[in-house]
C-alpha cells in the first residue's frame, strides 16, 4: 500500500511550533464537522470503508517456504477501538478539510484496519495540520496553522462516540505521530478526570514523546495513566518511538527525549511489556513503507511476487526497549541470516532525496514493527479489563 511522497514529514512537533512563526493570513477552514453525520468518519463499524481493506498477508518463513493468512473480521466484537491517523494530507490549507483523500484511506487500512479482527474501529476524519502546512515551516514560510483545531475536532468526535456508540464498552485509544499528539491532549483534558476514563482499556499513542517521571510509571503528561507493563494490565498506556539498533537517535532528534526536566519519553514494547528483548510480530506493507521511504526489494532471493498486501517475516524482527545517551527508545533489530533465502533487510527509514533522515529512526514502521502484538495485547487487555483474563501471550 503507497502513502503519499511528504510522509517523512509525519511528527514535526506541532505543538511546540512557536505562535511568532505562524503570522500569514489564515485560509478559511472546514466548517466544524458534525459527527453525528457518519459521513465525518472515516471508519465506522458496519459499513465498507478504510477500515475494511484487504489485510491478508503472505507469511514467508526463513527457509523461504510461503503461506497465505486470510484476515477475518470479528464477527462479534466485544470492545471497540478509537484510532486518530497521522499527518497524511496533502491538501493545499494549513489545516485539512473533511474529505478523505487516498492519504487517508490508505493510512487507516495500513494501521487501523488490522484491529477489525478484534474490535470495531471508528476513526473520525479531523482538520489536521496538513503536509503542506509542515513543508511550509521547515522551509522558513510564514504559516497559518491551527495547532487547537485538531484537538477540539478529536474531543466532539470522542463526545459523539460516547454518546453514539459506547453504551458502556471498554475501548482502545490508538494513535500515531499527530494522532498520539491530538490524543495525548484530549484524554489529559477530557477523559483523564472524568469517569469514562475507567473505559480505557489502553491508550497506545505511537510514534510521539509521551512524558513520565524518570524511573516511575506515572506522572508526566498523565496524571492517572500509568504505563503498561504487564499483558493483563489495563487502564494504562503504551508508548514508543522506534529506532534502528544499530542507528540510536542522533543528539538533534526529536524523538525519544522530551523537554521537561526529570522527565523521559515513555517506551513499552507491547512484544515485552515488562522488558527485555523479544521477538515481534511484525507485519510490513509487502511493497515497503510509501514513498517517504526506500523502496522493498525482493522478500526471498528467488524473486517470486508478494501478491497479498502485507507480509509476515516470523522470528526476523526484534526490538527492546533502550535509555542510551539521553534518549529512550525502541531499539529495532534486524535478525538478518545471509545463508537462508529469506531478504536480511527491511525499510522504513525516513528519507529525503535518496538521504536516510537518522533522527527519524523507523517512524514509518513504528506500527508494523509491532503490528501483531499490538493487536493481540489490545484484546489481552480487553479480555482482562472485562473480567475474563486470557491465557498468556504466545511468544
Amino acid at each position: 500500500m503507497k502513502l503519499l511522497a511528504g510522509l517523512a514529514l509525519l511528527a514535526i512537533p506541532l505543538w511546540t511550533v512557536p505562535v511568532a512563526a505562524q503570522t500569514a493570513p489564515a485560509a478559511s477552514p472546514a466548517p466544524a464537522p458534525d459527527y453525528a453525520q457518519d459521513s465525518a468518519w472515516l471508519c465506522r463499524p458496519g459499513r465498507t470503508d478504510a477500515c475494511s481493506a484487504n489485510q491478508d498477508v503472505t507469511v514467508i518463513q526463513a527457509n523461504g517456504k510461503r503461506r497465505i493468512d486470510k484476515f477475518k473480521a470479528a464477527p462479534a466484537p466485544q470492545f471497540d477501538c478509537f484510532y486518530v491517523y497521522p499527518t497524511v494530507s496533502n491538501d493545499p490549507t494549513p489545516n485539512s478539510d473533511m474529505t478523505a483523500g487516498p492519504e487517508e484511506l490508505a493510512v487507516a487500512a495500513s494501521q487501523a484496519a488490522r484491529f477489525a479482527s478484534k474490535c470495531r474501529v471508528f476513526a473520525p476524519l479531523y482538520r489536521q495540520v496538513t503536509l503542506t502546512a509542515l513543508r511550509a515551516f521547515i522551509t522558513g514560510q510564514p504559516v497559518a496553522m491551527d495547532r487547537a483545531m485538531p484537538v477540539a475536532d478529536i474531543t466532539a468526535a470522542w463526545n459523539d462516540y460516547l454518546a453514539r456508540d459506547n453504551k458502556g464498552r471498554g475501548v482502545v485509544l490508538i494513535g500515531h505521530s499527530q494522532g498520539s499528539l491530538v490524543l495525548k491532549e484530549v484524554i489529559a483534558k477530557s477523559i483523564e478526570p472524568d469517569a469514562v476514563r475507567r473505559n480505557i482499556i489502553s491508550a497506545m499513542l505511537l510514534g510521539a514523546n509521551v512524558a513520565v517521571p524518570a524511573g516511575k510509571d506515572v506522572g508526566g503528561d498523565f496524571k492517572r495513566l500509568p504505563l503498561c507493563r504487564k499483558d493483563d494490565q489495563f487502564n494504562c498506556v503504551i508508548s514508543y518511538v522506534s529506532f534502528r539498533a544499530d542507528s540510536p537517535p542522533p543528539a538533534n532528534s526529536r524523538f525519544g527525549k522530551v523537554p521537561e526536566p526529570g522527565m523521559v519519553a515513555a517506551c513499552t514494547n507491547p512484544a515485552a511489556l515488562a522488558g527485555g528483548k523479544a521477538v515481534t510480530d511484525a507485519i510490513l506493507g509487502a511493497k515497503g513503507a510509501g514513498a517517504g521511504s526506500a523502496p522493498m526489494g525482493a522478500w526471498t532471493s528467488d524473486n517470486l511476487p508478494v501478491t497479498t498486501p502485507f507480509v509476515k517475516v516470523p522470528d526476523l524482527i526484534s526490538a527492546e526497549c533502550v535509555s542510551k545517551d539521553g534518549f529512550d527508545y525502541l531499539a529495532v533489530t534486524v535478525n538478518g541470516n545471509p545463508a537462508d533465502p529469506r531478504t536480511d533487510t527491511i525499510v522504513g527509514d525516513v528519507s529525503l532525496g535518496g538521504v536516510i533522515l537518522k533522527d527519524w529512526g523507523l517512524h514509518l514502521i513504528d506500527m508494523p514493527v509491532e503490528m501483531g502484538n499490538l493487536v493481540e495485547l489490545a484484546d489481552h487487555q480487553a479480555a482482562a479489563w472485562r473480567g475474563t483474563p486470557h491465557k498468556a501471550r504466545r511468544r
